[in-house]
């Protein structure tokens, strides 16, 4: 199965874990069974409406998937996707 790496922002709603395995076939259905494993993760890195947050980056290897297939992007069982939130300040 794939596994997500978490953050360590992020770890505290995934209680603590720093790599979750995942169950499905593309990005969107391993992030889908991230959330159903840890719904406090779901407001961190979804919208209201369901939309990825756009300062949440997906990289499948070293690849952003943004520059793949997005979240249709397809995953096999040995594939591991990172987490890698965006950095701002001032």
């Amino acid at each position: 199965m794939p596994t997500l790496k978490i953050p360590t922002p992020l770890r505290p709603y995934a209680d603590g874990q720093s790599v979750v395995t995942v169950q499905g076939g593309t990005v969107a259905e391993a992030l889908r069974d991230l959330v159903a494993q840890y719904p406090a993760l779901e407001k961190h890195l979804f919208s209201e409406e369901g939309e990825l947050r756009p300062f949440v980056n997906l990289f499948l290897g070293q690849e952003d998937v943004r520059h793949l297939q997005g979240e249709e992007t397809p995953l096999n069982e040995d594939d591991v996707l990172r987490i890698i939130p965006s950095i701002a300040g001032g």
